[in-house]
């Protein structure tokens, strides 16, 4: 067995990443302060950095920013995730061309293992630089890149190439000395270190323990005492003795939840009903994605508690399904069985969706008696055909007929940039003079 202290790990992390796609295709947003906005263009869930300079927090409503918008010339754009995934995809291919093992650990940040490739690169820095480069040259997006002997390590050296200029956003603790990163480690707070989080980074600081390299220092097995083997793991970590593997393949959600707030209020059950059906479909996509069967589905709806002046309503309902499926036929049934039983006449809603529970392999499916499986069979090849044809052709082009054609209910996206990698119909174009 490799010695675990011997690892070496990187940290490839898009700048504003949301933000920077949009810059990406619209190069006169660039030096802007531009916000991204979360579903029904409510709260800000992407900030450049003009606007962080301008003191907007992240989450902060778009109403309350409007004023603030008109005097620094925010731009306002709804969020555009079709496009982000799919930016999101390319960078992920560039990088499985330095490491063939990656481990995708959300939209915009990958783990690469550099074990075994140090001999390919004349440092880890040099390296990380060409990822900036390549990153930069095919899709125009800005990373950080941050190595180190744990994951922990690398995340906090990734922190550190955007926080201090002077390292190029490529900072290799690797190859850095001991006095030079104790003079870095205790200059960043300790809240910053992955996973310790607010409450924890508070009761440390009633310890003592306030900086990077207070936790560094800290005995493990004291932090195993009060917090968990957990902390005690960090403190590991961040004296470069690697705990964590690396997941390449992410393990299957047990739970899969599609719900969206409304773009205008909702009362009747039709359109309820539209809503959820499409839930269903999403979540089965999702279900099918990850190769799982669901045993049951919990249907909710509630009403916007912020309209005080309205009469409040909320419910939720599971029905267990006779079999488990993935089928979005059977899916949106079910749902809207439930959602007829937790309907209410006289309210207005203001958001609806489903979790499917209950989940299990497809490849453990338990039979039901007196079933010889020509049913299930014919619903396998039904989604397989539903999944490649709207893979092919886009979302929605095949889609159930309770979903409903118009969907007045759909959440409000005003401001949404085109996608262009992924939509025929919105590809940039290049205008000859």
């Amino acid at each position: 067995m490799s010695d675990p202290t011997k690892q070496i790990f990187a940290l490839v992390d898009v700048n504003n990443m949301y933000v920077s796609c949009e810059r990406a295709f619209n190069p006169r947003l660039r030096d802007r302060p531009v916000v991204v906005l979360s579903n029904n263009d409510g709260c800000a869930v992407a900030r450049s950095n003009e606007v962080k300079a301008l003191g907007v927090p992240m989450g902060a409503p778009w109403f309350q920013m409007r004023d603030l918008a008109r005097q620094h010339g925010i731009v306002g754009l709804s969020s555009n995730y079709t496009l982000y995934a799919d930016m999101s995809n390319r960078i992920m291919t560039i990088l499985r061309t330095y490491s063939p093992n990656v481990e995708v650990y959300s939209i915009d940040e990958s783990f690469l293992s550099l074990n075994g490739l140090s001999g390919l690169w004349d440092s880890p820095t040099v390296m990380g630089q060409d990822i900036r480069a390549k990153v930069a040259q095919w899709t125009s997006l800005p990373v950080c890149v941050g190595i180190g002997q744990s994951k922990t390590l690398a995340k906090l050296a990734n922190h550190v190439a955007k926080k201090f200029p002077l390292f190029d956003s490529v900072t290799d603790f690797t190859t850095m000395s001991e006095a030079r990163t104790a003079w870095l480690l205790r200059r960043i707070d300790v809240g910053e270190v992955w996973g310790v989080g607010r409450r924890i980074g508070a009761k440390l600081r009633t310890m003592d323990i306030t900086t990077v390299q207070d936790l560094k220092d800290a005995p493990p097995s004291t932090m195993r005492a009060h917090f968990g083997v957990v902390l005690e793991r960090t403190c590991n970590e961040l004296r470069g003795i690697s705990c964590l593997e690396l997941e390449e393949v992410a393990p299957p959600r047990k739970e899969i939840v599609s719900s969206r707030s409304f773009g205008t209020m909702v009362i009747t059950a039709a359109e309820l009903g539209e809503s959820i059906s499409t839930y269903a479909a999403r979540a089965g996509e999702k279900l099918r994605g990850q190769h799982s069967l669901c045993g049951a589905v919990h249907v909710f709806v509630q009403t916007n508690r912020f309209r005080e002046q309205d009469e409040q309503y909320s419910n939720g309902i599971t029905i267990p399904l006779v079999e488990p499926s993935a089928d979005n036929r059977i899916l949106a049934g079910a749902a809207l069985h439930g959602l007829a039983m937790i309907f209410r006449d006289g309210f207005k809603y203001k958001k609806a969706g489903i979790m499917l529970m209950d989940l299990q392999p497809d490849a453990q499916r338990q039979g039901v008696l007196f079933d010889g499986g020509q049913d299930r069979a014919r619903s396998v090849r039904a989604m397989a055909a539903l999944d490649s044809l709207n893979e092919r052709f886009g979302r929605d082009t095949v889609h159930l007929g309770s979903a409903g054609l118009v969907r007045r209910w759909a959440m409000l996206s005003e401001n949404r940039t085109p996608r262009y990698t992924t939509n025929w119909q919105e590809l940039p174009k290049v205008l000859a003079h």
